[in-house]
């Protein structure tokens, strides 16, 4: 396979980045995420994969519920919050207003566009990334907005590289 022409390709797609959050056990987490889709129309399914390398991927095992948070060009710190810091060893929270849903997902307040997920099934296919497919419970609109995207976030350094994925949570 030729690598540059995939990296070429999936730089030219330039997706929309989301801030996943879970809780589970009395603990909650979040994370910045670039790979994201609708999976079902009827029923509405969505999947979000998470990186191994991420405290959040570990929560999730534990986790029912998410919630997926789509940000806005305006979102950068946001971004910044959730993808440049690691959940085990920061509370990501501490200085935002966030709600918490009746299963006990952690809502951003700065994000009125988000939808919450109920779980159906993890898929581990080997690579460095685990999709969580799961089922809409709810969503909320603020209306129409313009997506940050993975090129408006380039310059941040992520929490953890590729290769400190754990090969067994």
């Amino acid at each position: 396979m030729n690598d540059d022409a995939f990296e070429a390709v999936m730089t030219s797609i330039d997706a929309p980045l989301v801030v996943v959050t879970t809780a589970a056990e009395g603990e909650r987490a979040g994370c910045l995420v670039g790979f994201h889709a609708q999976s079902s129309i009827d029923s509405a399914h969505y999947c979000v994969w998470l990186s191994k390398a991420n405290h959040t991927y570990r929560m999730a095992l534990r986790a029912t519920h998410f919630a997926v948070h789509f940000l806005t060009e305006d979102d950068l710190e946001l971004a910044e919050i959730f993808g440049t810091q690691c959940s085990a060893e920061t509370d990501k929270f501490a200085n935002l207003a966030v709600d918490t849903d009746e299963t006990g997902v952690p809502l951003l307040d700065a994000c009125p566009n988000r939808i919450v997920l109920e779980r159906i099934a993890a898929l581990d296919d080997g690579g460095d990334h685990v999709c969580m497919t799961t089922r809409v419970v709810s969503a909320h609109s603020g209306g129409r907005f313009t997506p940050l995207r993975v090129s408006d976030a380039e310059d941040l350094e992520p929490g953890h590289p590729a290769e400190a994925r754990a090969v067994r949570p």
